[in-house]
Formats: C-alpha cells, structure tokens, sequence
C-alpha cells in the first residue's frame, strides 16, 4: 500500500535505518488503519503518502533526538491509533509500550496491529489522570510521550507523574509549541520537571511541527494528577 522507498528516505532523514521487516510492519500497519477507519473513527488521513509523511514520519522525528535503549519503557498517552507509539515501536522493537487511551475501540485497533506485526505491547484502556495515580504506573516509566492530545500545560499534568526521576517526557506539537510552552512553564516547574530542548522544524511537505522534551527532576507532589475537570478548567 505504501511506498517504500518514501517511507525509507523519511526514516533515513530522521536517522533511522528501517529493514524489510520494519518497512512490511509499516505497511501491514497502515493498511489496517485504513481498513478499520471505515467503521472506527481513527483518522482523517488516508492517502498512503500522507500516511507515510503525517503519521510515520511525524511520529518517528523524537528519536531524533532521544535515544531510547532496549528494555525501555514508555508510556504512550491518549495513543489513539498508536501514535507516535507504534511507529517508535516498529523502529524499535526491544523497547516496552504501554498504550493508554480512554476509547476502547481505539486500543482494540492497536492490538490488532501488534498482534498481526508480531510486536509486543500493552494497552491500558483507562484515562491518563486514573493512572497518574495508581502505584502500577505513577513515575515507573522512562518515557512518555503525546501526540496532539491537549494544549501543553495540561498534558503535563497528565504524563509527567507517570515519569520516573530522571525520565523525559516528550511532547508532540504544532507550529503552536512556542507559545504554548510559555504558557506551561509553571506546570512543568510545579509537576517536576525541566525544559531539555525545544524544536521547530519541518515535516518533508511543509507542515511546520515542533518537539518539546522535559527532563523529570523531582517528584510529582501526591496531589497531582487532579480530576480531569480541574485540570481542563484550571490548568497549572
């Protein structure tokens, strides 16, 4: 379904070297978004190239920058369709992925995308705040990351407490990044953590994205995550 040699250079520009195995998964991967997206609502694109470039590419741009070991783990928050889980997954198959999402439907798709590729993962059907505070999950994971779920200072609130110490979270943004990360400088301080790097750039059509990387430093005080209407209506 999608073009390899696409895919390839995309991943090549970003300093990932995909093998046949990992190009196979990407395209069993994108069929099926394609083919489940008739009766479940997972995404507006479905064009194989804008797959390759809006979905792929955009999800696999971190590793740019974070270079994330065997036996790792992550946490991948509001993961819907599995990104920028799965595509970091596939890139990276010794890696550990807990996908969490309220919509089972969602994450039903997702294990059906492990389970055909042969990959392993976790999926967690709850909500990101319910987690925070479970001793299961609250600041046990190397990583989390999020893509387009929610303005920054309140993403925060949600993946920073599932951040052990010394962990980054890294968030997934538009061209908006800028002026949402001055806006969540006092929830990053207050839930722990520390600006690593911000960056703009550019996806290989011209859409601009930015990447912010936060550092946990200390402890998420006990009190955080709060419910989730608090946090929409009076975010940090």
């Amino acid at each position: 379904m999608i073009d390899y040699e696409l895919l390839k250079n995309e991943a090549e520009n970003i300093g990932i070297e995909l093998d046949t195995y990992g190009l196979d998964r990407f395209d069993s991967y994108a069929e099926r978004l394609v083919r489940w997206n008739q009766h479940v609502n997972l995404t507006s694109i479905t064009e194989p190239d804008d797959i390759v470039i809006k979905h792929f590419a955009d999800s696999l741009y971190p590793l740019k920058y974070v270079q994330m070991s065997d036996g790792q783990s992550l946490v991948d928050v509001g993961s819907g369709a599995g990104f920028p889980g799965l595509p970091m997954l596939i890139a990276n198959p010794q890696i550990e992925v807990n996908f969490v999402d309220s919509v089972g439907k969602k994450l039903a798709f997702v294990k059906d995308v492990l389970r055909n590729s042969g990959l392993f993962g976790t999926v967690t059907h709850k909500r990101a705040e319910e987690i925070g505070k479970d001793s299961e999950y609250r600041e046990k994971y190397d990583y989390a990351v999020a893509r387009a779920v929610a303005p920054l200072n309140i993403l925060c609130e949600y993946c920073l407490p599932l951040v052990r110490l010394g962990g980054l979270f890294v968030s997934l943004k538009g061209p908006s990044g800028k002026g949402e990360l001055s806006q969540a400088e006092n929830a990053i301080k207050t839930l722990g953590g520390e600006l690593v790097k911000f960056e703009e750039y550019s996806l290989s059509n011209g859409d601009g994205r930015s990447l912010v990387i936060i550092r946990k430093i200390s402890q998420t005080p006990t009190k955080y995550p709060r419910k989730s209407k608090k946090i929409d209506s009076r975010p940090l």
